[in-house]
């Protein structure tokens, strides 16, 4: 992976993870680091999924930034920000 693509995961890797906060209303909570993690840790679970769902659904990781690609991501992200949610409260939001 080159250094500009590297960047440019990180990049889309925080627009997925703060787009996840603010669906899950926890972006007050995060900050631009967290964003970026969960964005990528989502990319991955996402990415999973839709290789079980559909087949090769592509992920970020792979460097496959198609619409199909950053909609699992962000449905990852999501995911993944649910089950923090549920550990952290007891309950999703």
């Amino acid at each position: 992976m080159s250094i500009v693509g590297f960047i440019v995961w990180l990049v889309v890797g925080g627009i997925i993870g703060w787009i996840a906060s603010k669906i899950m209303r926890t972006d007050a909570q995060q900050g631009a680091l967290m964003n970026i993690v969960v964005g990528i840790v989502g990319a991955f679970i996402g990415g999973w999924l839709g290789g079980m769902l559909i087949g090769d659904a592509g992920d970020i990781n792979q460097g496959d930034f198609s619409l199909s690609s950053l909609l699992f991501s962000l449905l990852g992200a999501v995911i993944l920000l649910a089950i923090v949610n549920m550990f952290r409260r007891g309950r999703v939001r």
